[in-house]
């Protein structure tokens, strides 16, 4: 699975998506003007641009260990306190931020219970701690049609439905009890995203980004071939433009 892929083709891929969510997840934080911000697991910067436009560059820090992600969001977000680290290890001293979010990165931290740890140590008392993941047990089209069609053709292809830790409402409620967080309280953000065309879909799996990615790119050419059509098979065949919708669940938590 790689993260290290062109920023740009992990937009094409999801950050269309992340674009769409990220100002839910802000809002569900309940960020505002005069607070300080981190965004952990920034990707390319689509939260950490939503939090600068909310709160201004200089008030919001973020982490990312993808050299080439962590290179994309510094300059999408001049001004930004943008670090090459991991969740499980942030440079910033305790208490530092009032909000600390993560949109789209719990499921995929080495040590999540840690890393949700030191999102809560580096969040000042009172603060919120906050994060969404895709509901990957249906509630993401995009992700779903594709692996209901590897599945169909491969039965041990690795379907993050299957396999996605914190993916529940009840998974990321445990989680954040277990960090040390009070009131934990879990929503969903829903979210849809146009495409032009089954082209439109289907070529950013070829580029490798993500566990979707991976898979796609791992295969045979005459294996991808047949995904790609039993993929337009499972989107109805479209013929033009078309539209998918995705949830994720949302937690947040007190510091």
């Amino acid at each position: 699975m790689s993260f290290d892929a062109p920023p740009a083709a992990y937009d094409r891929y999801m950050g269309r998506y992340s674009r769409r969510l990220a100002p839910l997840l802000a809002a569900f934080a309940g960020v505002r003007s005069g607070l300080r911000a981190l965004d952990v697991g920034c990707g390319p910067g689509s939260l950490t641009a939503r939090l600068a436009d909310v709160l201004g560059a200089r008030q919001v820090a973020a982490a990312e260990p993808s050299e080439p992600f962590a290179a994309a969001c510094a300059e999408r977000v001049p001004g930004a306190d943008v670090r090459r680290a991991g969740a499980e290890s942030l440079p910033w001293a305790d208490g530092s931020f009032d909000a600390v979010l993560s949109q789209l990165a719990v499921n995929f931290l080495t040590d999540a219970h840690h890393g949700v740890r030191e999102m809560r140590r580096v969040a000042r008392e009172g603060g919120v701690v906050a994060a969404c993941t895709w509901d990957y047990r249906g509630g993401m089209e995009m992700l779903a049609a594709f692996w209901d069609a590897a599945l169909q053709l491969d039965p041990d292809a690795p379907s993050e439905a299957r396999q996605m830790r914190f993916a529940t409402p009840g998974e990321l409620r445990a989680l954040w009890r277990e960090a040390g967080l009070r009131g934990v309280e879990i929503g969903g953000l829903e979210v849809e995203e146009a495409y032009a065309g089954f082209d439109d879909y289907w070529e950013p799996f070829t580029a490798g980004v993500g566990p979707a990615g991976s898979y796609c790119a791992s295969l045979a050419p005459e294996a991808r071939a047949a995904l790609r059509e039993a993929c337009r098979r499972r989107l109805g065949s479209p013929q033009g433009a078309f539209r998918l919708r995705a949830r994720a669940w949302a937690v947040r938590g007190s510091a």
